[in-house]
């Protein structure tokens, strides 16, 4: 269990570097749309969409299919569910995200973390 932690914390950390895809006209990070509140957390392991704004949506579809694959694997890896690694993945997201940074709440509703 504590190398799957391990794992999933490293694709994470990964994840938060990329940018969206080369050929896009607007280039955005994943550290810049959430500094800027576009993009948050969400319970669930994915990134989900704040506020609209160019590039996002190119980003979140970006980020979330990378991070299917490897949370795919890591299910695969140590034979558990999907929905548990996605589980444990947004709940890790979370609490590693900054300070005023977007996240899901427990109600599902987006707020800034303290």
């Amino acid at each position: 269990m504590k190398s799957f932690i391990r794992s999933l914390f490293l694709v994470l950390l990964v994840l938060s570097a990329l940018p969206i895809a080369p050929g896009h006209a607007q280039t955005l990070s994943l550290q810049q749309a959430q500094q800027q509140g576009f993009v948050g957390e969400q319970q669930d392991g994915y990134l989900g969409i704040v506020t609209q704004a160019p590039g996002v949506q190119a980003l979140v579809d970006d980020i979330n299919l990378k991070r299917r694959q490897l949370y795919r694997d890591i299910a695969r890896k140590n034979n558990i569910n999907l929905q548990a690694v996605e589980a444990l993945a947004g709940k890790k997201a979370i609490e590693n995200a900054g300070s005023g940074e977007m996240v899901q709440g427990n109600d599902g509703q987006w707020m800034k973390k303290p």
